[in-house]
């Protein structure tokens, strides 16, 4: 937890908790709405795409409802330092992660705009090639909108290891599991235009 009224710093290397070699939890083997295998294997031509929005439940509900080509869903940490932390050193600020939710999916069913127009949609961006075009365009109707800058970035996924979250996270709001649970996750009610080649100067 942050003292109030400070503005949270992320650790660096040296500050941030050590953490494990492996995980200490179990995750389950299956995504309990869609079915499929939530660590792999997963089928040829599936394609993996990471996002942090803040609180992964929600963001997992989310993607869990685009209407097809999602082949699993996973929620975990993502961006840190530490290895295989668990919920409450990420939430402690320490470890550097951030929630994420992991999609695989068939881009050939659903191409990945439609995955940066959930993203740009289902957050605040202003508060903390495809994507940097997505922005821009999204930009100009938040700020017709009223709305300040984007702050949040696009980064590769490469070098960042995503460390998949314990069970009892994964499809957490889920019907079956929790329907009636909280989220934060809100966004700006503001369409984000997809399939933009290249944003109007």
């Amino acid at each position: 937890m942050f003292p109030h009224g400070r503005t949270p710093r992320l650790p660096t290397l040296e500050q941030a908790l050590r953490g494990r070699r492996a995980p200490t939890y179990s995750i389950p083997d299956r995504h309990r709405v869609l079915g499929n295998p939530l660590l792999g294997p997963y089928p040829e031509g599936m394609e993996i795409a990471d996002f942090g929005l803040g609180c992964f439940w929600g963001a997992a509900r989310k993607f869990s409802q685009l209407p097809t080509g999602v082949h699993t869903i996973l929620a975990g940490y993502q961006g840190g330092f530490t290895g295989h932390p668990t919920y409450e050193e990420v939430c402690s600020g320490l470890t550097g992660h951030a929630e994420a939710v992991r999609v695989v999916h068939n881009s050939a069913v659903i191409p990945y705009e439609s995955f940066l127009k959930l993203f740009r949609e289902s957050h605040d961006p202003p508060q903390a090639a495809t994507a940097e075009s997505s922005r821009t365009a999204y930009q100009k109707v938040l700020t017709v909108s009223g709305y300040g800058t984007i702050a949040t970035e696009i980064l590769p996924a490469e070098g960042r290891t995503f460390h998949p979250a314990e069970g009892y996270h994964q499809q957490y709001l889920s019907g079956s599991k929790n329907p009636d649970g909280c989220c934060g996750l809100g966004g700006t009610g503001v369409s984000c235009p997809v399939g933009v080649a290249q944003a109007d100067g």
